[in-house]
């Protein structure tokens, strides 16, 4: 299919010193009207006031990820540090996030497990290291921000379009030393 953007900002799920915007997906009574093309998955941002708890049920098919933006953040007890993102497998009914002392701005992604090892960097998924590399090419070259090889010419953009009146994308960060590795 050709890419597509969708924009959506949705209402705020409002609890006592939470608040959760549902963006893909489904989760707490609140549904993004948001079309995947993949198996179901789910997009929901959390904040949290220092000292709130936040109770979710979720889907036991889908492995959760949680992504701390800021703030201090137990997920089933667990710590997040800040910038990490904390894995759930499935079978979980329910998260549990906890706000210390510091107010708390979080993304929730969830999704069925793929069924297959992937390689996962920045915002790139692909099946090998050198996948990951060829896709970080193409995009520094869609950007203009890395000049084009031969590699990453494409007669039309890989990556799509941005709206305007939007922010110019993002370079991409600089590959680690090392190769990839799979993971799932």
């Amino acid at each position: 299919m050709a890419p597509t953007f969708h924009h959506y900002a949705p209402d705020a799920v409002v609890g006592e010193g939470t608040r959760l915007r549902v963006f893909l997906g489904s989760l707490a009574g609140s549904t993004s009207p948001v079309t995947t093309y993949t198996p179901p998955l789910l997009g929901a941002e959390a904040t949290l006031a220092a000292g709130a708890t936040l109770e979710l049920d979720v889907d036991p098919s889908f492995e959760h990820g949680i992504l701390l933006d800021s703030g201090d953040l137990r997920v089933n007890g667990e710590p997040v540090p800040q910038d990490h993102l904390l894995y759930q497998p499935t079978g979980r009914r329910s998260l549990r996030l906890e706000a210390g002392d510091s107010p708390v701005r979080a993304l929730i992604l969830g999704g069925e497990p793929l069924g297959e090892h992937i390689v996962m960097w920045w915002n790139f998924v692909a099946r090998t290291h050198d996948e990951i590399v060829a896709y970080r090419t193409a995009w520094q070259a869609e950007i203009s921000a890395e000049p084009a090889t031969a590699s990453s010419f494409s007669p039309s953009p890989r990556f799509g379009t941005f709206p305007e009146g939007q922010p110019p994308p993002v370079p991409a960060p600089e590959l680690p030393h090392g190769r990839l590795r799979p993971r799932g």
